[in-house]
């Protein structure tokens, strides 16, 4: 099973908001996923929740990351950087 850390859409028309998932790169993009990392809204280019210990898990437990979830994770880390400074 090749597992992926990804974005799965939500919210409503016109307005998108993603979780940042873990499950099956099988699976459709709405589909069961497995675990729960963060959300992102993209109109407000804000990262509303992120678990940065899920995230370390999963990678180190082999999870491929999409290249929108890697800029995702970046941008975390660029703000929280920022609002402990």
């Amino acid at each position: 099973m090749a597992v992926r850390i990804r974005l799965a859409r939500f919210g409503r028309r016109n307005h998108p908001v993603y979780r940042i998932v873990v499950m099956d790169s099988r699976r459709p993009r709405e589909g069961k996923y497995l675990d729960i990392i963060g959300t992102y809204d993209p109109k407000r280019h804000e990262i509303i929740k992120f678990d940065e210990e899920k995230y370390n898990k999963w990678v180190s437990l082999g999870a491929e990351v999409t290249d929108r979830a890697k800029a995702i994770y970046k941008l975390y880390k660029k703000l929280s950087a920022k609002q402990t400074a």
